[in-house]
Parts: structure tokens; sequence; C-alpha cells
């Protein structure tokens, strides 16, 4: 290569790398500035008891016990019906072809790109009235569903294929069959994207207010079953902040307790993550 052009590629790279840098140095100071102003502002309210009594004075006083059980009853069913058929529907988009595939992967790209209002006013209309579940944490847990389950899918669909397609004729050569390739090969070598799809669908999970102000409730009350109504993390930090006058302070402490959660899930998948990375199959 002439001089002039190594010079003239060291210096787009440079210039690149630098670009790069800054970018992700603005992204970094401006989650750390929204962590800070929402410890300082949470920090009258930050203590074991947030997390283990229940709200009074609408929220403004108390702690989040019934939140953070209708949080995870609404979560469990939610991964309770993604994980399997999420799975399925990526195993078989991914060896699928054809014309029909193709629309079931557009409906899907539609359907994660749907307003999540939308989603939760079909979920009031399906789950809550034609299957008679009302306000309760299983009708918010499968409208959930609708909406991680198309990230979910697609997501896999891509590691999946990912896969070399070596693997899958060797281990026809060798007489496995196609269902012990699946379980044996694809899917441990496809595992780590996977979970970060799963991981993915976690987080927007946790963060969703308008669907489930219309399918799980807002009842502050402890649940005592899936059939009973609640109020996840994010519809009481909207409800706090909106309608309470004075539940700024809760607010933001509900708030860190939302960010912890979602720091904690995303740490699990990478952890799972590296660690499927070092035992897939080589």
């Amino acid at each position: 290569m002439p001089e002039h052009r190594l010079i003239h590629w060291r210096w787009r790279s440079t210039l690149a790398n630098a670009t790069v840098f800054a970018l992700t140095a603005v992204v970094v100071a401006i989650l750390a500035w929204l962590v800070i102003d929402l410890l300082r502002s949470a920090w009258p309210r930050l203590s074991w008891n947030l997390l283990t009594e229940d709200p009074r004075r609408a929220g403004r006083a108390g702690g989040l016990a019934p939140i953070l059980v209708a949080t995870a009853g609404v979560l469990t069913v939610c991964l309770a019906v993604v994980v399997p058929l999420g799975l399925a529907t990526a195993i078989a988009l991914a060896e699928a072809r054809g014309r029909w595939a193709n629309m079931v992967r557009a409906s899907l790209d539609v359907l994660a790109g749907a307003p999540s209002i939308v989603v939760g006013l079909f979920g009031l209309l399906i789950f809550g009235d034609a299957l008679g579940l009302g306000y309760s944490l299983a009708s918010g847990g499968l409208t959930l569903a609708m909406m991680v389950l198309p990230v979910v899918v697609r997501l896999g669909e891509a590691a999946l294929r990912a896969v070399p397609a070596e693997l899958p004729a060797t281990a026809a050569a060798l007489g496995l069959s196609r269902t012990s390739c699946w379980l044996r090969l694809i899917i441990p070598t496809a595992l780590p994207g996977l979970l970060a799809a799963l991981a993915l669908g976690v987080g927007r999970a946790l963060a969703e207010t308008a669907a489930l102000l219309f399918t799980a409730g807002a009842s502050e009350r402890m649940p005592e079953s899936l059939a009973d109504p609640g109020r996840v993390l994010a519809v009481h930090i909207y409800e706090l902040a909106m309608n309470v006058a004075g539940g700024e302070a809760s607010a933001a402490a509900s708030a860190v307790v939302l960010l912890a959660i979602l720091t904690a899930s995303q740490a699990l998948g990478l952890a799972a993550i590296a660690r499927s990375r070092r035992s897939r199959p080589s």
C-alpha cells in the first residue's frame, strides 16, 4: 500500500475511533447524570423498609412490597409463555423458507413496533373481556408476552441462523437425527444469542407501563393470586409522578429500585451468556 494511502487510512481510523469514544462518553455521562439525579431525589426514601412494607398515603410513605410481588407475578406469566413459545417459533422460522415464513416475519416486525397502548387495549379486549380474566396479573402477563414475543423470536431466529451451516451437515453425516442435532448442537451453540434475546425481552417487560394499565390494573393491595389485579413498578412510578401530589421522592425511590432490578437481570443474563460460551460445544 502506498505511503499516502496508509497515512490516509490511519487518519480515518483514528477519527472513527475518536468519534466512537466521544459518543460512548456522552452516553455514559447521560446515564451517570440520570442515576445521580435519581439517587439525590430518592435518598430520603431509600431504606430496607422500602422493600418490605406496604405503601401508605397513596404511595408517599411506606414501601413497595405488593408492587414488587405484582411485578414478579406479571413477569412470571410473561416468561412462562415467551420462553417455550418463543424458542419453538424461532426454531420453526430458522428452518422455514418461502412466502408464508416471510409473512410471519413481517407480522412479527409489525407487532414489535406496535404502540404499547394499542397492545394493551387488545389485551383488555381479548384477555380481560373475552377470556374473562379482567384486571389481573394473568391478563397483564399475557399482554406483556404479546409485546415481548416478537423481539425474542426475531433475535432468537437470528442467533440460530448464525450457527455455521457445517455443524448440522456434519451431524447428519455422523448419523444424528434432526432432533438430536437441534438439541445437542444447534441450540447449545446459539444459546448466548438466545439468552441475549431473552434478556432484552425481560428489560422491555420490566419497563412497560401503558399496556399494563389496561390489563393488570393499578391496585396497591397485595395480590393473593394471578387472578388479582396489581400495580407493577413502572405503573407505580407513573402514578406517583403524575397523579400524586408530593410523590416525587417516592417515584424516584421506585425508579431506583426498578433500575437496580434491571441492572441485576441484565448482569445475570451476561453471566449466563459468558458461561454458555465457555461450555458450548466446539
